[in-house]
C-alpha cells in the first residue's frame, strides 16, 4: 500500500511539474520530422498481463517497418537528433509517468519487456516469468546497474535480486540514483557494478567468459 501511494503521489506530481517539458519535447519532435509524438508498444506486466507502454518517439517514423525490429546500436541512423537527447537523459520515458499513475507500472521494479520479446526470452531464459511476480518499474537494479548491454540471464538475476530484497527504503535509493543519472545525462554511460546499494556489502562473483553485448534499447523504440 505504501509503495502504491508513493507511486500515485510522485507520478501525479511529476505529470504536473513536467507538463511544460512535455510541450517542449512534443514541439521539438514535430519540428524535426513532423511524425508522431508518441510511440506505444505492448509490454508484459504483473501476472503476465499486457498493457500499452507510452514513450516519446526517439526514432524516425515507421522505423520498425523500414528497418525491421532490430536492437538499436551506437550511432544508429534510425534515432533522430531530438531522440538522441531524449534517450541520453531518459526523457523519452516521461510519458510512462501516466502508466505509473494508472497502475500499469511502478517507479521501481523489473523493466516491462515487449510482449514479442517475452515469448523469445521464455524459451531462452529458464524461469523468465518469475520477474512478472511484481509490478514492472521505470527503474530498478537491472536498469541502473545491469544496463541492456549485459546478457538477459544476468538481467534476470538482478530482477530476482530486487524481488527478494525489495523494500520501501531500497525503492527510495533506486529512485534517487535514477534522478541523479537522469540529470547528469549519463544513462548511456552507466557502470555495471553494484556498490553500497544492497546494504553495504560488495557482491563479488567469479569471472566468467565474456558474453555478447547488445544495445541499451531493445527492438524498435524500446529502451
Amino acid at each position: 500500500m505504501l509503495k502504491r501511494l508513493f507511486d500515485i503521489s510522485l507520478s501525479g506530481l511529476g505529470l504536473v511539474v513536467s507538463s511544460p517539458l512535455w510541450a517542449t519535447i512534443a514541439l521539438a519532435i514535430k519540428i524535426e520530422d513532423g511524425g508522431p509524438i508518441f510511440y506505444a508498444q505492448p509490454r508484459v506486466g504483473k501476472d503476465c498481463k499486457e498493457f500499452q507502454s507510452i514513450k516519446f518517439r526517439s526514432m524516425v517514423p515507421d522505423s520498425d517497418a523500414k528497418w525491421g525490429v532490430v536492437p538499436a546500436m551506437e550511432r544508429d541512423p534510425r534515432i533522430t537528433r531530438v531522440g538522441r537527447i531524449l534517450r541520453a537523459t531518459a526523457m523519452d520515458e516521461l510519458p510512462q509517468l501516466w502508466n505509473i499513475f494508472r497502475g500499469d507500472m511502478s517507479f521501481v521494479g523489473p523493466r516491462p519487456e515487449w510482449s514479442e520479446l517475452v515469448k523469445q526470452f521464455r524459451v531462452e531464459v529458464p524461469g523468465f516469468d518469475r520477474r512478472h511476480a511484481v509490478t514492472p518499474g521505470l527503474t530498478g537494479i537491472a536498469q541502473i546497474y545491469g544496463h541492456s548491454e549485459v546478457h538477459r540471464r544476468q538481467k534476470l538475476r538482478y530482477d530476482l535480486l530486487y524481488i527478494k530484497r525489495q523494500s520501501f527504503g531500497l525503492d527510495l535509493r533506486l529512485v534517487c540514483i535514477s534522478f541523479l543519472v537522469t540529470f547528469t545525462g549519463k544513462w548511456e554511460e552507466r557502470s555495471g557494478k553494484l556498490p553500497w546499494l544492497l546494504g553495504g556489502r560488495r557482491h563479488t562473483k567469479k569471472k566468467k567468459a565474456p558474453v555478447a553485448r547488445i544495445s541499451r534499447a531493445a527492438p524498435g523504440e524500446q529502451g
